[in-house]
């Protein structure tokens, strides 16, 4: 595992299939590992793939507060923000990691913890970034999505998470070529690329290979179905 600076507060956001759910929860495990207190709150509202819910008995087991709607994971779709998530923001005791929405629409739902957030100043907004996503194939598409999040969340981003992956298709060489499209996306915004994270299965392959690797385990995984159609794994 790498070793890192972290913020107070830490913020995920992406496009939707970026996998920031998924760094999400592995960030908070991380810095559990480093004997901090940790609380996991789930601002995405907007119908996501895949929940830190998803993930809620292995923070538990770990010793890692979770704060989500009380519709997560439920046939129940309502825009409904956990008010528990003001106490994360509030309580700088804690260190807290944030899922904000997929794109400008679940962004739109951080904005009312912003004036506190700022006021600390001791945070972290991650972009999350998989390229081989259709929204986010180019340099110039990843940027529209980049500050169609900043405008919608009125925070702006402080350094971008390359999270490049074909899901269980992925290999070295398509995080490798993700680090340098990260790079450059990076380049054009002015900001540094935090990590670059992969399945742990491949950290042999990648230890040396990209700057700040952070290995993740793969956490459970929803399945889309639609019309009888499997639409497979999503959101690594």
């Amino acid at each position: 595992m790498i070793m890192m600076n972290h913020k107070r507060l830490t913020l995920f956001a992406g496009h939707y299939g970026s996998g920031k759910t998924n760094i999400a929860l592995n960030y908070a495990l991380w810095l559990k590992k480093q004997g901090l207190p940790v609380t996991v709150a789930d601002l995405d509202i907007v119908n996501p793939y895949f929940r830190t819910k998803d993930g809620e008995q292995q923070l538990k087991q770990a010793g890692v507060r979770l704060i989500s709607s009380e519709y997560a994971n439920s046939n129940v779709d309502l825009p409904a923000l956990p008010g528990e998530a003001y106490s994360l923001v509030d309580d700088r005791s804690v260190c807290g990691v944030i899922d904000v929405g997929g794109d400008d629409r679940g962004a739109l739902a951080l904005g009312r913890y912003v004036p506190a957030i700022r006021e600390e100043g001791d945070y972290e907004m991650l972009f999350v970034l998989n390229k081989a996503r259709p929204l986010t194939r180019t340099v110039d598409d990843a940027l529209e999505v980049f500050y169609e999040i900043e405008a919608a969340c009125a925070l702006p981003f402080t350094a971008i998470v390359n999270n490049t992956n074909l899901g269980p298709l992925t290999k070295a060489e398509d995080v490798i070529a993700g680090e340098r499209f990260a790079e450059e996306v990076a380049k054009r915004v002015g900001l540094p690329v935090k990590m670059s994270c992969a399945s742990e299965k491949l950290s042999d392959e990648l230890q040396d290979k990209v700057s700040n690797f952070f290995p993740i385990q793969i956490m459970q995984l929803y399945y889309m179905e639609k019309e009888g159609t499997s639409l497979g794994k999503i959101n690594l």
